[in-house]
């Protein structure tokens, strides 16, 4: 990534963005789990749960101020950074925002407050309604970000105004109901479940090696195990939904992912390992797998995948295409609303869907019609993301998933037959490979988000806008002094959430017998277990 306007935009949003979610897949899961947590609590009266959902509302809620700061600047950088981005697309980009402010935001933001202010002054049904709120609201938050970023991925539902120079709408339920959104929707969430079970199940396996707050450690491991392998699995499945929407509508994103050089025939194998040499345009070593991949992005042993040079072979024809469109783009703006030749126009609509392509070659000439066969074949080659960081990304990505997995499923195994003393007694290196994999689901998450967002570049809109068209008019100094801050500033958060996190984890859940709470057990028209 070079030190010029661009480059360095780039840079101050990847780094935003990833430390932004470093937040927000936990308080995504941390939220479904306290709801639970308290649902259980409302239906037998037992005090031991309270006492959860308030522990893990405690650094629930330490988490969430952090992500709702480290967000709102992301959607201000949008205007700074990203301004002819903004002009370009407002029309569609900014009703999934508004939405999410209005909708989710505001619900979440609201009830969070009901939820830890509220014990006393709400009845135990209140409360719960307020906690369940709050996790609708922030998974709702999750939804609407996730169709903004799905139609840069996949544009829907939308279409290019020459007179206004504006993409605009033609259909906001396809945008809605966009399938690259749903798929990274659904994918996105369950990933962060999984984030969440880890981290209860970390933190949970610390108190049991350390002997502390057992009845509390053994409950959460329970419940969090559960919740955690239905999740782990669940972000598996739909991690299949999204190769498959990538062969359909992300082809390149797919074949760098898998170090695909050439086109695989059916049925397509899967590569495990591979060394990528971006100079000779091929793998220096590769183990396949048959059928796999064949399996995952077509759902059939019947149909071939592209490979890169193939792709690439495609981009020629279609940058020709981009560069007459925007030939006949610049006749139709210098006529300014007057009269044009209607074979322009007709030239310009046939080409249109390729306008984006056209773009590709300004990097490497000032006569986009005329270019010439090198130039066109750098323009076309330019828009291959580097495929080794994709290719181990997403196997780190993977083998994280599949960890997690047998984690999860080990303890919950090991939960459902009342065995989770025998942990702190004989086989305590499990309850340390508990807690020494807290860290890996934000590892597996930001590897995600690194393969969905570096592997469509050049793009900010795929097939529609490079990224090089989009960013705003501003001098390297003013970005270098910026991304100064932002270092600093989110660093010095980082260590104070961090201080905030392991001091509320040290003190512990507040300490108090366990008792039934009568009141709460015959609202729920439940009766009250025996101690």
């Amino acid at each position: 990534m070079e030190l010029d306007v661009v480059g360095l935009s780039r840079l101050q949003f990847a780094m935003t963005a990833l430390y932004h979610f470093l937040f927000v897949p936990l308080t995504i899961g941390l939220s479904i789990l306290l709801a639970t947590m308290e649902t259980v609590y409302v239906m037998t009266g037992r005090e031991i749960w309270k006492r959860m959902v308030k522990f893990w509302g405690t650094l629930f809620g330490i988490n969430f101020v952090l992500g709702v700061a480290t967000g709102l600047t992301m959607e201000f950088q949008f205007g700074m950074n990203w301004a002819y981005f903004s002009q370009y697309v407002g029309d569609i980009f900014g009703a999934p925002l508004a939405i999410e402010g209005l909708m989710a935001f505001f619900l979440e933001a609201t009830f969070v407050g009901l939820f830890f202010f509220g014990w006393d002054r709400l009845s135990a049904r209140q409360h719960l309604a307020a906690t369940w709120a709050v996790a609708l609201g922030t998974n709702f938050s999750a939804l609407w970000i996730l169709i903004a970023n799905g139609w840069m991925q996949h544009p829907v539902g939308a279409d290019f105004n020459p007179d206004t120079m504006r993409m605009e709408i033609v259909s906001f339920f396809e945008v809605m109901f966009n399938p690259v959104a749903q798929a990274k929707f659904v994918h996105t969430v369950s990933a962060g479940y999984v984030t969440a079970a880890l981290f209860v199940i970390g933190v949970s396996s610390w108190y049991m090696l350390k002997g502390r707050h057992l009845d509390i450690a053994r409950r959460s491991i329970t419940v969090a195990s559960a919740f955690g392998i239905a999740s782990a699995v669940s972000v598996v499945v739909l991690g299949d939904e999204s190769g498959y929407e990538a062969n359909l509508n992300q082809q390149m994103k797919l074949a760098t992912m898998e170090a695909m050089w050439e086109t695989e025939e059916a049925p397509a194998s899967f590569n495990i390992i591979a060394i990528p040499d971006m100079d000779a345009r091929d793998n220096v070593f590769a183990i396949h797998v048959p059928y796999v991949m064949g399996l995952i992005a077509t759902r059939s042993l019947t149909e071939e995948i592209p490979g890169i040079k193939e792709l690439v072979e495609q981009s020629k024809d279609y940058i020709k295409r981009g560069a007459r469109a925007l030939d006949a783009l610049a006749t139709i703006r210098a006529a300014k609303g007057g009269e044009v030749d209607p074979m322009v126009r007709q030239i310009f609509e046939v080409n249109k869907p390729f306008m984006g392509y056209g773009y590709l070659l300004d990097p490497y000439t000032s006569d986009r019609l005329n270019a010439t066969d090198a130039e066109i074949d750098a323009a076309a080659w330019s828009a291959v993301p580097n495929v080794w960081p994709m290719f181990y990304a997403f196997r780190i990505m993977v083998a994280c998933g599949m960890f997690f997995i047998v984690l999860t499923g080990a303890l919950a195994v090991i939960s459902s037959l009342g065995k989770l003393d025998i942990l702190r007694t004989k086989h305590r290196w499990v309850l340390h490979v508990a807690l020494w994999s807290l860290p890996l689901p934000w590892l597996a998450c930001e590897m995600g988000w690194f393969v969905a967002e570096y592997g469509r570049q050049p793009w900010i809109i795929e097939g529609v806008l490079p990224t090089a068209q989009a960013a705003s008019n501003l001098a390297v100094w003013e970005l270098l002094v910026t991304i100064a801050g932002f270092v600093g500033l989110y660093s010095t958060l980082l260590v104070i959430e961090m201080a905030l996190m392991v001091k509320a984890i040290r003190k512990g859940p507040e300490e108090h017998r366990e008792r039934p709470d009568p009141a709460v057990a015959r609202a729920a028209f439940v009766p009250v277990a025996a101690e």
